[in-house]
């Protein structure tokens, strides 16, 4: 599904992933308002509007784009010395896309070295054959040729090659003296060549934001990293804002899912705030029991439980004193240890356990939470006085999945990171950073650095492939292909999921021992429902 916003760059993965040969394009609303077309594609390509909207690709639309051009007087005597000529084969042979050329029959004539090259089939084996064998025996998934002699117009769709490869053919008829068709030629891209442009420029841009960002930035290794991942305009904007509330004292609340980085966020208003060359320190609340928290954060005197220091302990609020102290998922904060970091957000004073002692500290807190800390005030389980005293300002950050723009840049810089860590040097395939960039990443940055970090030490090959990523993404790449008109039985539905998966799992995995390990069931009832179903492995 397309939006109108989006342009020609994304409608080049969408149609890669599904196959198909047009998508629904939907407006802010959700109408659908038409479709893009992938003859629309092929003529966006050709005329360089990779960065166009689709709302302007469709408006640009010809009323007449179907109908059948208009006849040439062309002799087919000539015709076919031309295309047999070695001047003819000599300036096809020259072009970059490719050629393939039929009769009126549908009986292959001709094609070009780029043919070849993009398909992988060689002359020998289509020259001659009329287009029909040519599907039955495999070699090709439809034929565009037979398409344009039946409804006598340029036709173009996705066509899958032997070696499950996918390309675009976009075919044209060639008109005789009265109105017959001669020939059919048709110009063949390869899909995965689209992937790669798609994400060469998806790089450029992000290189050019890069160099504009960094143009204004502070000279020290820590804006550099941070500048190095931050890439759209909505996590600019994000950090825009921790820039302006790091020149002050007031207290941020950081909201957001696991691992979207909210530490991240944390350190870089400490280094932009006065407090930059004093202490950051980090306590995740969630970590440690209630006792140690209370210990952790006020520190103790000697004796004052058991099991302390007999020399005592100085607490997190005393060691951060003039530096910056890091709260993380402060909703796992016990109620009783609330009350006390209370009294130190309003008057910054705190008695040590077992003290009689104020001590009296300058310390900002900044807190982070991946829980709604305003449904638990509601339910009692979060202090209403202590969520309003830091949250004076609250950022949120969004999840992985939200900044897709980031995912790529994201993704090289991790790889160069551990390829330099680990002293190797390892690369994607431009099918596993697809397949990466559509994965959700419910873990958000932590899991994509979980994931490259693993690719990085376990792969055997210099190029990391699709095969070499987790199941988990891989899987999650390929087109949802279940499709319900109205309402059916949800047995019938379940029926219909387990089919197809049980499906790709045993055309991935070849045995029903794996695929029974990669779907969590037991090799049995794969065996029964492939019976049921009467699917072979």
């Amino acid at each position: 599904m397309l939006n109108l916003l989006d342009t020609v760059q994304d409608a080049i993965s969408l149609f890669s992933s599904t196959g198909k040969n047009s998508l629904e394009v939907q407006n802010s609303e959700g109408e659908v308002v038409g479709f893009f077309m992938l003859s629309d594609l092929n003529d966006a390509i050709q005329q360089g509007k990779l960065n166009e909207p689709i709302e302007a690709i469709m408006k640009g639309r010809t009323r007449n784009e179907h109908a059948v051009p208009p006849m040439q007087a062309i002799n087919e005597e000539e015709y076919s010395k031309l295309i047999n000529s070695n001047v003819f084969l000599d300036i096809i042979n020259s072009l970059y896309d490719g050629v393939y050329i039929t009769d009126h029959n549908g009986i292959t004539v001709q094609i070009n070295r780029a043919y070849e090259r993009i398909t992988g089939i060689k002359a020998e084996e289509v020259v001659g054959y009329h287009m029909d064998e040519l599907v039955e025996s495999g070699l090709i998934s439809r034929s565009v040729s037979i398409e344009v002699l039946k409804e006598k117009r340029q036709v173009t769709l996705m066509q899958t090659i032997k070696d499950k490869r996918r390309v675009i053919v976009s075919g044209t008829p060639i008109y005789g003296e009265e109105g017959k068709i001669l020939y059919v030629i048709s110009s063949v891209r390869d899909i995965t060549e689209l992937l790669h442009l798609k994400h060469e420029i998806d790089e450029l841009q992000s290189l050019k934001k890069l160099r504009q960002s960094t143009g204004s930035m502070h000279e020290n290794t820590y804006d550099e990293i941070l500048h190095s991942v931050i890439i759209s305009e909505e996590t600019k904007e994000l950090y825009k804002l921790a820039e302006r509330v790091a020149r002050t004292d007031v207290k941020v609340l950081l909201q957001g899912e696991t691992g979207v980085g909210k530490t991240l966020v944390a350190k870089f208003i400490h280094e932009k705030s006065n407090r930059t060359d004093e202490a950051f320190l980090e306590l995740n609340c969630g970590a440690l029991p209630s006792n140690l928290i209370e210990a952790e954060l006020f520190g103790y005197e000697a004796g004052a439980f058991t099991g302390a220091s007999t020399k005592g302990k100085k607490g997190l609020l005393e060691l951060a004193d003039e530096g910056t102290l890091f709260l993380d998922e402060i909703g796992d904060l016990p109620i009783e240890v609330q009350v006390k970091l209370l009294k130190v957000v309003e008057e910054n004073k705190f008695m040590p356990l077992g003290s009689t002692e104020v001590k009296t500290v300058d310390v900002r807190i900044i807190a982070a939470s991946h829980k709604n800390l305003k449904q638990m005030v509601d339910k009692g389980q979060f202090r209403e006085d202590l969520f309003y005293r830091l949250s004076v300002v609250p950022v949120t950050i969004p999840p992985l999945r939200q900044r897709k723009r980031e995912l790529i840049p994201l993704i090289h810089y991790y790889m160069d990171r551990f390829n330099a860590r680990y002293n190797i040097d390892k690369e994607l395939t431009i099918e596993a950073i697809d397949a990466l960039t559509e994965y959700r990443w419910p873990g958000n940055i932590r899991e994509l650095i979980n994931v490259i970090e693993r690719l990085v030490v376990t792969s055997t090959t210099d190029q990391i492939d699709l095969e070499h990523l987790p199941d988990s993404i891989r899987l999650s790449s390929y087109p949802r292909d279940l499709d319900v008109n109205g309402i059916i039985p949800l047995k019938d539905a379940t029926e219909k999921i387990e089919r197809q998966l049980i499906t790709k799992a045993l055309k991935q995995y070849k045995t029903t021992r794996k695929a029974a390990e990669v779907l969590q069931v037991s090799q049995s009832t794969i065996v029964q429902k492939m019976k049921k179903w009467n699917i072979s492995d």
